[in-house]
């Protein structure tokens, strides 16, 4: 049995070309893609190795004349780790380390090592550690090569082998039951949170993407926000939610998880109360690297997930970010003839952001209401302060009759407090709209 190598830095990259492509490199970016997670996890890529696999092998995955030329370039440069774009089974995994004398991780693996090292809320940490023991669970046995089966014999070489192993999985078990349970209890307070969004009937709108598309430069562009945003992938996991005032009124905005390809169906479940901002927003802003040449195959595989998570449905806005990278580029908007809606923009330079804030107070029918409004002493009391807590009093005054307010506020919340007020006195600053339809 080898030494695995503590550091595991150096890394050696095979990926994997499909079936009938009938060239030398994979296409679609899967491997500038790979090597950028890779990257993105810490590793300096010291070698890749492009290997077809028509039909893959059950005990390695690749085959026995590819073993020894990975083998043989990972001796010459010195890698010690092999990174594999493809899910590997635990035994493929564990072959692979012996054969190669390496530690091997399969792309899950590596997802999951960099969403470790992204989580920064308590939620996002629960969910990766619950993931990744997920994902341990199946792979235990590999620890445990030297103990895995009872010796007979001698005294002294009977065990612990079965016991180890089934002692470190029911301490494992233990472990997954007790974060199922912690993010159950954090889930409903997330819930809790988005129904009083819900209350407030501020619209909702979710930031979705490709990863590395410019989500939360975005975000922090709209909202004045200090979300991280960095050049590498998945480098926001957790949700943020900021409020966004719009000229026509607020809404809630809030940045999700970045999409890749092939994303493994146990982080979209991990990470299901993040994706929810998704699913539950009344219109979402896909954010698209504009120079990105691979672009439409990015909009295509977002799009495919949101459908997974139950959010395909949802209406949406194209923001095409960075046309700072692309020469002669200007911020535009293209109304939706036939398909979506666009917005051409630079969240970096502040270009187009304008264009964007118009589609969707547009979008959302952020119409305002403005004028005098006297509350008579029986009124005076919650509703001036909700009107307050809505930023909405402009002046006021107060006298014998009670309170003379000069307020500026969005349709919707007009609505809403008149409604919780019986009618009156907000109702003189609707639009004239029979009083039955706004109250439904």
């Amino acid at each position: 049995m080898f030494e695995r190598s503590k550091k595991g830095e150096h890394a050696l990259l095979i990926q994997p070309m499909r079936a009938g492509s009938g060239g030398s490199s994979p296409d679609d970016g899967a491997q500038e893609e790979f090597a950028d997670l890779a990257r993105s996890a810490g590793a300096t890529i010291a070698a890749v190795v492009t290997a077809r696999v028509d039909k893959p092998s059950p005990s390695t995955y690749i085959g026995s004349g590819k073993l020894d030329e990975v083998k043989a370039a990972a001796d010459a440069t010195g890698a010690d780790l092999i990174l594999v774009n493809h899910s590997l089974s635990p035994g493929q995994e564990r072959n692979l380390e012996k054969f190669l004398e390496r530690r091997v991780l399969d792309r899950t693996g590596l997802i999951l090592d960099i969403f470790a090292q992204r989580a920064r809320s308590f939620e996002g940490k629960l969910q990766v550690e619950l993931a990744q023991l997920q994902h341990m669970a199946t792979r235990l046995v590999r620890g445990w090569t030297h103990l895995e089966r009872q010796r007979g014999g001698s005294i002294g070489l009977r065990g612990p082998g079965e016991t180890q192993l089934e002692t470190d999985r029911r301490l494992l078990q233990k472990r997954v039951d007790q974060l199922e349970k912690r993010l159950e209890k954090v889930e409903v307070q997330q819930n809790q949170m988005r129904r009083a969004r819900v209350r407030s009937e501020m619209p909702r709108v979710a930031l979705v993407g490709y990863t590395n598309a410019g989500k939360s430069t975005l975000f922090n562009a709209l909202t004045g926000s200090d979300a991280y945003a960095a050049d590498k992938l998945f480098a926001t996991l957790d949700p943020t939610v900021r409020r966004l005032n719009l000229p026509g009124g607020s809404i809630m905005l809030s940045d999700t998880v970045g999409f890749v390809r092939d994303l493994p169906h146990e982080l979209v479940a991990a990470f299901r109360s993040t994706l929810s901002e998704a699913r539950e927003a009344d219109l979402l802003l896909h954010i698209i690297d504009a120079a990105d040449p691979l672009r439409d195959d990015r909009i295509a595989q977002v799009d495919s997930v949101l459908q997974e998570i139950g959010a395909g449905d949802i209406p949406q806005v194209l923001v095409y970010n960075k046309i700072d990278r692309i020469d002669g580029a200007q911020p535009r908007h293209d109304q939706p003839n036939e398909g979506r809606e666009r917005v051409w923009l630079s969240a970096r330079d502040d270009l187009g952001l304008d264009l964007l804030q118009d589609a969707l107070t547009r979008r959302l029918s952020l119409v305002r209401v403005q004028g005098a409004l006297h509350l008579p002493a029986a009124h005076a009391e919650r509703l001036r302060s909700r009107l307050h807590a809505l930023g909405a009093v402009r002046g006021e005054t107060h006298d014998e009759d009670g309170w003379h307010l000069q307020v500026d506020l969005s349709l919707a919340d007009a609505q809403r407090l008149a409604v919780q007020a019986g009618g009156a006195p907000l109702e003189a600053l609707l639009p004239e709209t029979p009083q039955e339809e706004w109250m439904a």
